[in-house]
């Protein structure tokens, strides 16, 4: 009677480990994604920052006096909000997909929840 399930079973777990080495690699990719998103977005202020620069040191003194910019605060926030929050996001897929990697190498225990 155990001959037909026992035969039965290394085959269930091998494709348990298949579709858990690709749940992992897909999980991967789509971490890394996340990553390269968040870098473009972080690039992309950093450089609309700076053209704002450009363009308030461009201008004359009278014109710079009327203009004014924006308080150091609301600078410090921006800066909060759009590159140091996102580099920490980015820093922590960066771990989860160094996890996902040692659970594909076999160095981290797969767990399973069902």
């Amino acid at each position: 009677m155990n001959g037909p399930l026992s035969s039965a079973m290394p085959s269930s777990s091998a494709r348990k480990n298949a579709e858990v080495y690709s749940f992992l690699e897909s999980l991967i990719e789509k971490r890394e994604s996340e990553i390269r998103e968040i870098e473009e977005m972080v690039l992309r202020y950093e450089r609309r920052v700076q053209k704002e620069e450009q363009a308030y040191r461009a201008m004359s003194t009278l014109r710079r006096m009327l203009t004014g910019r924006k308080p150091d605060h609301h600078i410090a926030v921006e800066y909060i909000h759009y590159v140091k929050k996102p580099k920490e996001k980015a820093r922590l897929l960066r771990e989860e997909i160094e996890r996902y990697r040692a659970m594909l190498e076999g160095t981290l225990p797969v767990e399973l929840t069902e």
